[in-house]
């Protein structure tokens, strides 16, 4: 049974296998991102706090890039998304925080719904594989294979890192605060 707290996260289980903690920490980082984020208008997805030009938009965007990058490029070996595929990454290298600025909150929060939700697709995809031992299609810098517990297991620290800076970028646009 999944346990729902007061800002609608599902609780990570405590006595679980080991692919349903790693998918529950996960889960439970998705969803205080989507907490931290939530109600903002245009302005305040683009306001920045002390010298950080961070936004809670640009973060958005970063994170369904990091999604789609992870899942599905790196595991499975896709092409990138069309939200990505034609982005001069030379030009600007932090295109994804840059451009935030230009896209509704409406569309930055679909951009990152729909990168989770395919995100999800592509970890079930692979767990019919290998399960969690599943390598990565694509391989490192070192011609290493990461494996999709490696994954995991980096995007709930990317999401952990990420949520620190939302939560001082939401205290300090309406006050609000919490994990």
């Amino acid at each position: 049974m999944t346990v729902i707290d007061d800002q609608g996260r599902p609780e990570p289980p405590i006595a679980a296998t080991e692919l349903d903690t790693l998918v529950g920490f996960l889960e439970y980082q998705r969803a205080t991102f989507e907490w931290k984020c939530s109600g903002l208008d245009a302005a305040e997805l683009n306001a920045t706090t002390a010298s950080s030009s961070m936004t809670l938009g640009g973060m958005m965007k970063h994170l369904a890039l990091v999604e789609d990058s992870w899942f599905s490029e790196v595991l499975l070996g896709n092409e990138p998304g069309a939200e990505w595929r034609n982005v001069d990454w030379n030009d600007d290298y932090d295109w994804e925080w840059h451009s935030a600025a230009d896209d509704s909150p409406e569309r930055l929060r679909q951009v990152w719904a729909d990168a989770v939700t395919h995100s999800r697709a592509c970890v079930a995809t692979a767990l019919e594989r290998d399960g969690l031992d599943t390598h990565a299609a694509r391989g490192q810098r070192d011609g290493s294979h990461v494996t999709l517990r490696w994954i995991l297991v980096h995007m709930i620290e990317e999401y952990a890192r990420h949520n620190g800076h939302a939560d001082l970028l939401r205290e300090a646009i309406d006050g609000e605060t919490g994990e």
